[in-house]
């Protein structure tokens, strides 16, 4: 028979949908398994990337079905953004237009590759019915002081008059237009996740499945430390509070920075001769994104302001400064400079020739700023620290901060470099931030029976001036809901990123629309056990999703704080050792392969090429090979189907080429099976199956004439059964052509015999100097000093050996023997 491919696939796609195979509802009486991959914003097509990261997260699905579990595997679209606006702008068609024909054409596709998700529960976050649940959340922060507003800069194109977003800053400059973007101060709405700071720090401890690489990146991205912050007083009269995890270096200090962007900054040169030189500067400055000015790489640059400040631990009088590498987001806008104690500080003040004083001497050396070529960062005595030299600046950390608090300097202080979300979005493609502003009233949240705040259809799209929000009075102008007077809506949306913290929440009961689920049915489902997503979600999506889980913890909604119990981030697809994309010209459309190969074949490759968790590179050998692998099972099936063994199989009377190919059925079932627990190591169970295979060729061209049906019926079964997770439509097809009613997608996964594991005798591999020269079968028993004996004495062995003195010989055992002459 041919593999028709296109045929098989359809007809076993449709017979699954007919038959509601992976319609998931809660069930006492089995344990639960939440299989889950990111969802992905409609692009349009699904690229190899997506196809990798579903095809791992169906074989998990489809195996742990196979062993008992009640699987919930749903699919859904993270559906608003950025794109559709800008599509909308160069297209003339509606983000909502745009966006649901991409999401139809995506589900198309995906439904192509036989995923096996539950499309019942699909969600997509632009819809009224899922983002009315977005909005509700956001007022459940506001309520409980967790959502504020406040101002912050943002990308502004003093061209196209509009906010931009990171993405459409491209070298400093507007995407659209090429007009050098700026920076431009807005009040904007931010979530309090820094009051959870130490939660999500903590409950990193707690999750042992996921990969230590992202717990170290969300552990540096919260950046807890421990010192003081102290005050620093202006002769202007102000402070400037300064957190430092080095109070062994305050008698160190020579000037203080202050981030640009900090109000002291505008006030303190206001009238003077630095107002027009520091004003330039700072416009300067706002053509320069955050990554940058931190950068190692950057250059570092500054300003005097002409004030000055009091070192509060020696009453110096030291100048106050401004420079690019301090941010006001990052603790308190403002840093003290301790030139002989760190390299960043050292380089601005060989710069601007700013002092230098060594408050730290080595114990074996005297160090002299004037001589000095770097900063001096490690332990020593303490000196020019009046009342604390000749201490050992270890010991120096808790007396200076015991000191600092007993005279009222400062206190000790826990300091984090998360900062609170910012999740206003000048745009009209998000959900809207239900939050209304009355004259009399003040700001004024929606009533949560007026949810959702729908997104106006009659919006005009140009990406020029405000959101096109702003500019729909039908939507800006409404009733206060207090005191029924005149008012106007908050015209900002939400970050996307809100609509996917809480996603897979909302898939337990995606229909509800009295609440955004119910407690007993996410208290079944969650967490998540296993989460399948890029690396590059290690940091923000991953920490909002846990944000947001521990607040409805916290408010009683749900019954875990923490939502993923196993995470696997998937390697990137690459060809010719580059990321896939337009600009490289290297893109492989999985459409194409689809079309040539099948969906098995492309899901197999996929899985096999490379560990998930590793970077795959595209092969089109590679995908020949899996294809033709696919075409012998189905040959090897078909040409057997007659001769097949359904009934119970008999293994008595095995000679010991039936004993072998049992063996092989079996070692191979325990072994896959061990992959596929907790290591998920695809590519060698992909590996194992093709060996089995390969053995099955092997047994049927040696015994030709007597083949042992019940043993070759045994392997076939086994062999389709393991297959079916990674190649489920050609497995279902052969599981019917070989007798059985039902799905091979319902079957128990197998499990081995140890009867069949134990062997009379086994095969041994023979190297001489590392190299391959043959194969000695031996008795299974025999301890190292027979197996040595046997090889040597071994005739084709001998013919390797003759007249060379052995050196060595090592013995892998039941794997290999190296002589070492």
């Amino acid at each position: 028979m041919d593999y028709n491919f296109e045929e098989i696939e359809s007809r076993w796609q449709e017979y699954w949908r007919e038959n509601n195979f992976y319609k998931a509802t809660e069930d006492s009486e089995s344990p639960k398994y939440y299989a889950l991959e990111m969802f992905p914003y409609p692009s349009g097509k699904l690229h190899m990337g997506h196809v990798r990261n579903y095809s791992i997260g169906d074989v998990i699905a489809r195996y742990k079905r196979m062993r008992g579990y009640n699987v919930l595997h749903p699919m859904g679209w993270d559906a608003f953004g950025l794109p559709a606006e800008n599509a909308a702008i160069k297209n003339g068609i509606h983000p909502s237009v745009w966006t649901w024909n991409n999401i139809d054409n995506m589900r198309s596709q995906l439904k192509r590759l036989g995923i096996s998700y539950d499309w019942d529960r699909e969600v997509a976050t632009c819809h009224p019915g899922y983002y009315k649940w977005t909005e509700w959340m956001f007022l459940q922060l506001y309520k409980r002081g967790l959502a504020y507003k406040k101002k912050s800069f943002v990308n502004w194109c003093p061209s196209c008059k509009t906010v931009l977003a990171n993405e459409q800053v491209v070298n400093g400059e507007c995407e659209r237009c090429g007009t050098v973007v700026r920076k431009k101060e807005l009040e904007q709405w931010f979530f309090k996740i820094t009051d959870y700071a130490e939660r999500l720090l903590e409950g990193l401890d707690r999750l042992p499945g996921w990969p230590e690489k992202v717990k170290t990146m969300q552990k540096n991205w919260i950046g807890r430390s421990e010192g003081v912050e102290i005050t620093f007083k202006l002769e202007s009269g102000d402070e400037v509070p300064i957190f430092t995890t080095r109070p062994d270096t305050i008698f160190g200090v020579t000037y203080i920075v202050l981030a640009p962007e900090h109000p002291l900054v505008s006030k303190l040169i206001r009238g003077t001769e630095y107002e027009k030189p520091v004003s330039d500067y700072i416009y300067e400055l706002q053509s320069m994104n955050e990554i940058t000015r931190t950068s190692t790489e950057t250059e570092k640059t500054g300003m005097f302001i002409g004030s000055y400040a009091v070192n509060p631990l020696n009453d110096e009088r030291i100048p106050v400064w401004i420079a690019n590498y301090v941010l006001m987001e990052y603790g308190t806008g403002a840093v003290m400079g301790v030139p002989a104690h760190d390299e960043r500080d050292f380089e601005f003040a060989r710069k601007y020739g700013l002092p230098i004083r060594v408050v730290i001497q080595p114990k074996d050396d005297i160090l002299s700023p004037a001589t000095m070529e770097r900063a001096y960062v490690d332990e020593g005595v303490m000196v020019n620290s009046p009342g604390f030299n000749g201490i050992p600046s270890a010991e120096m950390m808790e007396k200076i901060k015991q000191y600092i608090e007993d005279k009222g300097y400062g206190k000790r202080k826990v300091n984090y470099k998360l900062r609170d979300w910012l999740i206003s979005r000048q745009r009209y493609w998000g959900a809207p931030i239900p939050i209304i502003y009355c004259e009399q009233c003040g700001t004024v949240p929606v009533p949560e029976e007026d949810l959702p705040v729908l997104l106006p259809e009659d919006v005009t799209f140009t990406g020029k001036g405000e959101s096109p929000l702003a500019e729909c009075e039908s939507f800006v102008n409404t009733i206060c809901p207090i005191c029924g007077k005149p008012a106007k809506r908050e015209t900002d949306t939400m970050d996307t990123f809100m609509c996917s913290s809480w996603y897979f929440e909302r898939y337990t009961d995606p229909r509800n629309d009295e609440r955004p689920f119910d407690y007993d049915k996410v208290k079944y489902w969650m967490p998540v056990d296993q989460y399948v997503g890029g690396v590059e979600h290690a940091i923000l999506h991953l920490m909002y999703s846990r944000f947001f889980t521990k607040f409805l913890y916290d408010i009683g909604l749900v019954p875990v704080d923490e939502p993923f119990t196993n995470l696997l981030t998937q390697g990137m697809v690459l060809k010719d050792g580059a990321k896939m994309s337009k600009s490289k010209g290297n893109i492989v459309s999985p459409e194409d392969i689809i079309a040539k190969y099948g969906a098995d074949t492309t899901r197999l490759f996929v899985l096999f090429a490379a560990p998930p968790e590793r970077d795959l590179e595209w092969s089109d050998q590679g995908v020949e090979g899996c294809y033709r692998f696919i075409n012998r099972v189905f040959r090897q099936v078909s040409e057997l189907k007659d001769l097949y063994v359904k009934n119970k199989w008999r293994f008595d009377n095995l000679d010991e080429e039936d004993k072998k190919l049992r063996y092989k059925t079996h070692s191979t079932i325990r072994k896959i099976t061990q992959d596929m627990d907790g290591r998920f190591s695809f590519n060698t169970a992909v590996s194992a199956i093709m060996e089995l295979s390969n053995s099955l060729n092997d047994y049927l061209s040696l015994k030709h004439n007597n083949r042992n049906m019940n043993v070759v019926s045994e392997l076939i079964y086994n062999m389709l059964v393991m297959l079916a997770p990674f190649a489920p439509h050609v497995s279902e097809e052969l599981w019917h052509q070989i007798g059985y009613e039902g799905s091979i997608h319902q079957v128990s996964w197998p499990s081995w015999d140890e009867e069949a594991l134990k062997q009379d005798e086994i095969e041994l591999v023979i190297q001489i100097n590392g190299k391959v020269r043959g194969k000695l079968n031996i008795p299974a028993d025999a301890d190292d000093e027979t197996v040595k004996q046997l090889a040597i004495s071994n005739e084709r062995v001998g013919a390797y050996i003759s007249g060379k003195p052995i050196k060595n010989v090592i013995v892998v055992p039941k794997k290999l023997i190296n002589i070492v002459v």
